[in-house]
């Protein structure tokens, strides 16, 4: 026990505790909102904290106390001091950090002032660029390497994707992916049909998302479309030449229900599954790659191989169409990663940086083996190496530096290259256009790499290897098994695969009756 004397040490413990609440009620720190770990973005409307006065107006006692002229005296000059700033009580202290509200967690509405212009530019933009990678750039690539009897409905596919996704996504896959549900695996419902997307010009207010906070929410809205997208008509890839088309469709409307949405919403909604466990994904290694990757090759091993498929050669039809493909989606893939910044800032420019680096050094590690094990070097290597390079840096674009996205580059000529190569032939699956060895297995690359070369002065964000690498063998493990599901029960009401007279003759004739000529 203290006894109750003047001692000094309590005297001190006294000023320190003064000087200490009186240094944090002036300096008042401001609250910042932490960014987004998915998509990172400045809230434009986070309001400035009111600093309270350190000055308070006079007590009765203390105007009773000031000086008063006296009858036949002079007055008495007072000096003019400073008053001391009242100590603040510890109520106001705690008070002050409430003032700011928490970060919103789902879309809400805002004055059009609240919209940046160059973000908003930049946006339109990359989804216009996105969505060139499907059509025409994955129609173009894909219709190139198939044979002439299937160019038509090779391309076709690609373009139907694109119409069925769009309305698939306007009527729930929006909502599923980017809304916050009751659970972490699965988005709620508030969005259906874009039920509550807005916009008012007699009150000057519109709606955004809470993950890009300075775009109308319609833009972002059309961007993550173009994802939705893409994603699909991937697949295409693995079972080209032998896919009816109506199943096709059957199929993609379910999958992109049951499958992409769900794991865009775990991977890019803030508070999903594998998001609120910090696992990095800029622009889709996982969501997009891996998931597609995963389908192809079970797709591939559901309908069969080709008729005559390993026993005489397959003559792609127009490799110039390829190579245009594959420059198109490289173009577009800027909008792709650097759009995924959602905002016209620094990280965009870095993002589109390292995605050059990245595949360019993907399509020379991809010939380089290619002559050292071929003895040549062929336009379907450089394309192949190059879009291998796009893969691997999605996860990556906005965590790395040029180092990290050189590496990423080189690991994915190798890795792919296999995947397209050896991996193909022990898996024993007729991957007709390699969608699992250069998607699949650059996006496990990646998203594995993300953790390793991650820099934190970058995005600000820690990175864990183990994390990246469980959350991608855990999408390629449950998108397999739900694309095997999907697959079943498709299967019950329409055949799969077209028969063999039908492959004979080519699904340009049997399926649509027109052909290239």
């Amino acid at each position: 026990m203290i006894a109750r004397k003047n001692n000094p040490w309590i005297w001190l413990v006294a000023v320190g505790l003064t000087l200490s609440a009186i240094n944090a009620f002036a300096d008042t720190p401001t609250v910042n909102t932490p960014a987004s770990s998915y998509k990172p973005s400045t809230h434009p409307s986070e309001p400035a904290i009111a600093v309270p006065s350190t000055s308070q107006p006079a007590t009765p006692d203390q105007q009773a106390a000031q000086p008063v002229e006296v009858t036949g005296t002079l007055p008495i000059e007072q000096p003019t001091v400073t008053p001391t700033p009242a100590v603040p009580t510890p109520a106001a202290v705690i008070a002050a950090p409430e003032v700011a509200p928490p970060a919103p967690t789902q879309p809400y509405a805002v004055g059009f002032d609240k919209i940046n212009s160059g973000d908003t530019a930049w946006m339109l933009s990359s989804t216009a660029l996105v969505l060139l990678m499907t059509i025409p750039g994955l129609v173009l690539f894909y219709a190139g390497m198939v044979r002439k009897k299937n160019v038509l409905s090779t391309a076709l596919q690609s373009f139907a994707i694109c119409c069925l996704v769009s309305v698939i996504w306007i009527l729930i896959g929006y909502s599923i992916a980017f809304t916050p549900g009751s659970t972490p695996y699965l988005g709620g419902f508030d969005r259906l049909m874009l039920s509550g997307l807005s916009y008012i010009k007699a009150t000057s207010q519109l709606t955004v998302s809470h993950i890009a906070p300075t775009i109308p929410e319609s833009v972002f809205v059309m961007f993550q479309m173009t994802f939705a997208i893409i994603t699909p008509a991937l697949i295409v890839g693995a079972f080209a030449e032998r896919m009816r088309f109506t199943a096709m469709l059957a199929f993609m409307t379910l999958w992109s229900i049951f499958v992409y949405a769900p794991v865009a919403h775990w991977v890019w909604e803030p508070s999903g599954l594998l998001a609120s466990q910090g696992v990095l994904d800029f622009a889709g290694g996982t969501v997009v790659h891996i998931n597609a990757g995963a389908a192809g090759l079970v797709c591939a091993y559901m309908l069969g191989p080709r008729t005559g498929y390993g026993k005489v050669p397959f003559m792609p039809y127009n490799l110039v169409y390829t190579l245009v493909g594959a420059s198109l989606l490289w173009v577009g893939w800027f909008g792709f990663n650097a759009g995924s910044a959602v905002a016209a800032d620094g990280r965009a420019g870095m993002a589109m940086l390292v995605t050059q680096a990245a595949t360019a050094v993907a399509a020379l590690t991809w010939i380089a083996i290619e002559w050292f094990v071929k003895s040549r070097i062929t336009m379907l290597g450089f394309a192949s190496g190059a879009v291998a390079g796009l893969v691997a840096i999605t996860p990556a674009s906005g965590f790395v530096n040029v180092g990290g996205a050189l590496a990423i580059g080189l690991a994915a000529g190798v890795f792919c290259y296999w995947g397209a190569t050896g991996l193909k032939r022990l898996l024993g699956a007729d991957d007709a256009l390699d969608v699992f060895g250069i998607h699949g297995v650059g996006g496990l690359v990646g998203a594995v790499l993300t953790g390793v070369f991650a820099d934190k002065a970058i995005s600000g964000l820690d990175a864990s290897v183990t994390m990246q690498a469980i959350a991608a063998f855990g999408t390629l493990l449950y998108s397999g098994v739900a694309t095997f599901v999907i697959l079943k029960i498709v299967s019950l009401f329409v055949s799969l695969r077209i028969d063999a007279e039908e492959e004979h003759d080519g699904l340009d004739l049997t399926q649509h009756a027109e052909r290239v000529m």
